[in-house]
Formats: structure tokens, sequence, C-alpha cells
């Protein structure tokens, strides 16, 4: 029996309290039901902390106010679903070191597995781009070297790019990623 199936559907700020409570794992809320991430493996890892550190260097470099932070942060997409990206940037700093959830995300990052990839293409794609924040959804695609930048215009339109190499401008918030670190991490 699935966890999904054992809870009984809950609002998104009762998701973020239960989930806080569990001595262990990670969760997604999906139209209400609780899903368990799945383990993930060598590679996805190294390819996460990869991403981590390029954010992190950009964000130095451009000397960028906002907080970057790899998985464990939930963004909220409405009142009954819930993700948790294996990274992010707020536009701000974070004012609340004991927040549970992104109050402003502007970049999300998923790293594209086997287990993930239908949702990270997909579904994800869809919901991270209902939160008003989020200019950018960026996959990472390990296997095929590459990466799939989304991006949201001044006038709301998504615009996409698919880059094996180089840099990933990622305006606003000024940020320029060397990609290539993170494409040989995996």
């Amino acid at each position: 029996m699935s966890l999904a199936h054992a809870t009984p559907k809950m609002t998104f700020d009762e998701f973020v309290v239960w989930s806080a409570a569990q001595p262990q794992g990670r969760y997604e809320l999906v139209n209400g039901e609780v899903i368990t991430m799945p383990s993930e493996g060598g590679r996805h890892n190294l390819v996460k902390g990869a991403v981590f550190r390029a954010l992190q260097d950009a964000a130095q470099k451009a000397k960028f106010a906002g907080t970057v932070f790899t998985d464990g942060m939930t963004v909220r997409i409405d009142e009954r679903h819930g993700r948790e990206p294996d990274a992010a940037v707020t536009a701000t700093p974070v004012a609340d070191l004991e927040a549970l959830y992104l109050i402003d995300p502007l970049v999300v990052v998923e790293v594209v597995s086997p287990t993930s990839e239908r949702d990270d293409t997909g579904v994800k794609l869809l919901e991270y781009f209902l939160v008003p924040s989020i200019r950018h959804y960026v996959i990472v695609r390990p296997v095929e070297k590459a990466i799939v930048h989304h991006a949201r215009g001044e006038r709301g339109e998504i615009r996409t790019s698919i880059l094996h190499g180089g840099e990933l401008r990622l305006d606003p918030p000024g940020l320029v990623l060397s990609i290539d670190p993170i494409l040989a991490a995996g």
C-alpha cells in the first residue's frame, strides 16, 4: 500500500506541517495527496550538487541578494499542490530561516531521472509557471548532456531553449551559469 493512499487528502498548509513532522523522506503534494519521492541515484545527486554550486557561484559573481537552495524546500503551486525542486533561487533574501516553503521562488531546477522524467518535463512545467514569481524552469538532462531552459517573458509567454554547453543566462535576476561543469557531473 502506498503512502498516497494511507493518508487523507490535505491542503498545502496541512501538508507543510505534516511533512516537517516526518522523521525522514522527501514528499510532494499532488492533488491533495502525499507522494513519496523516490530515492535518487549517484548521477542525480552529483548533478544536483553541481547545479547548486553553479547557482551559488553565479549569485556571488552577480552580487545577487536572493537565496539559492538545494532540495528540501517546497514550492507552493496552489492549495492542493506543492513541489520540491532539486534547486531553487528566491527573488529576495530569506527573512525566515525556519520557513518550510519558498515565498518567492524565481528559478526552479529539476534534474531528470528515469523515475521523474515524465513529471519533470510535463506536469511540473505547467505547475511551476502557475506560480507568478517563477521566471525560469530549468530541466537538466544528464544522460543527454542537455539543459532545457523555459523562461517566462514580460508578457507571460514561455520561451524554450536547449543548451549543450556554454552559459545559461537567467535574467532576471541577472545570473549567468557555466553549464559545462553541470553536464560533466553526470
